[in-house]
């Protein structure tokens, strides 16, 4: 009895310390309640800025735009440490504040405000489970008066290892590191071939496993599924020991592996922000490619004709209209070699 005892002490305990990083990065909108207003949280809605004025919760900040569009390039690529201090900083979130991200169903502009926050090292960031549609799920108030803070200062201590490299990703496929797991979030139909965003289709080699982001949360509600169902379905066979590594198009919605990874006890996580906008465009050196199948231009060959004439059918419309002008003499007539001046 008493080894039995202990057994079920040991079981529970583990269970205890796998609930606790999970309930440390998700929020209930219970919770979020009960630190509205203290002066050591922030509320930031990362939706873009027309849905913040339609309705947000009250006391979030918004960026001006999406996190997905404020805190990256535009190639989508996280910015440098120095901007997004700036960005964060005249936004009034500072290192000693708690800021807890939401969004709406469309949950990756939410989850790449989280990496972005805990890439730059800070850990006080939580994510709204479901964000503003559980909020108004459950009855919760809106408002649509904007809210801004002071300007703070925020200071990166970047986390390089939460951010994996091309090379690193490179000596991967190459098989010049082993024991890393790798995990692509984007579907199957991009993981095969048949859907290619870029010049080059297929996947990383040596890519552990295909699990695509949007089997991994409710797309209507953008609650992430339960850890139980993630574990058995997807992440199980995986060791939470070994560094892993997630990918997708833009290192966007493997944001959202990246945080699932780190809720199911993930020691070493990473996202590999480049992801495929960057290897699967690859040409001079090209980057190892498995299923790879390259963009077919034909269709757009097939379409410069029917263009040209659409063109050439247009300029002979602004010169009709160009002609009829200056005769009305609404429009002086130029004369030669006066467009050049």
């Amino acid at each position: 009895m008493a080894v039995k005892r202990v057994l079920l002490l040991v079981v529970i305990w583990i269970f205890v310390l796998s609930g606790l990083a999970y309930a440390d990065i998700l929020m209930t909108p219970d919770e979020l309640e009960k630190v509205m207003g203290k002066p050591d949280w922030v509320i930031l809605d990362c939706r873009v800025k027309k849905k913040y004025e339609e309705g947000h919760i009250p006391g979030a900040i918004t960026l001006g735009d999406s996190c997905r569009v404020k805190l990256r390039d535009g190639t989508q690529r996280a910015l440098p440490a120095a901007k997004l201090e700036k960005v964060l900083g005249e936004a009034g979130i500072s290192n000693d504040k708690h800021v807890v991200v939401y969004s709406d169903a469309d949950i990756v502009h939410a989850t790449v405000g989280f990496w972005i926050l805990e890439y730059l090292g800070h850990d006080k960031v939580h994510l709204l489970d479901g964000g503003i549609v559980e909020w108004k799920a459950q009855g919760k108030p809106l408002s649509k008066e904007e809210t801004k803070l002071p300007p703070a200062t925020f200071k990166a201590r970047v986390n390089e290892r939460v951010k994996a490299t091309t090379e690193e990703v490179l000596k991967i496929a190459k098989g010049e590191i082993k024991d890393v797991q790798l995990i692509d979030a984007r579907t199957e139909k991009e993981y095969s071939g048949y859907d290619v965003r870029a010049l080059r289709g297929g996947h990383v080699p040596n890519t552990t496993i295909n699990v695509s982001h949007e089997l991994t949360f409710d797309k209507q509600t953008g609650k992430i599924l339960p850890l139980k169902i993630l574990r058995e379905r997807f992440f199980g066979k995986l060791d939470p020991n070994k560094r892993t590594i997630a990918y997708c198009q833009t290192g966007s919605r493997s944001t959202l592996t990246y945080i699932i990874l780190k809720m199911l006890g993930f020691k070493d996580v990473a996202n590999y922000d480049d992801s495929w906008v960057v290897y699967g465009n690859s040409v001079y050196p090209p980057f190892p490619i498995e299923d790879e199948q390259w963009m077919n231009i034909e269709p757009l060959n097939k379409d410069l004709p029917k263009l040209e004439k659409e063109v050439k059918a247009l300029q002979d419309e602004i010169k009709t209209l160009k002609e009829a002008l200056q005769k009305a003499g609404i429009v002086k007539e130029e004369k030669k070699g006066e467009a050049a001046q």
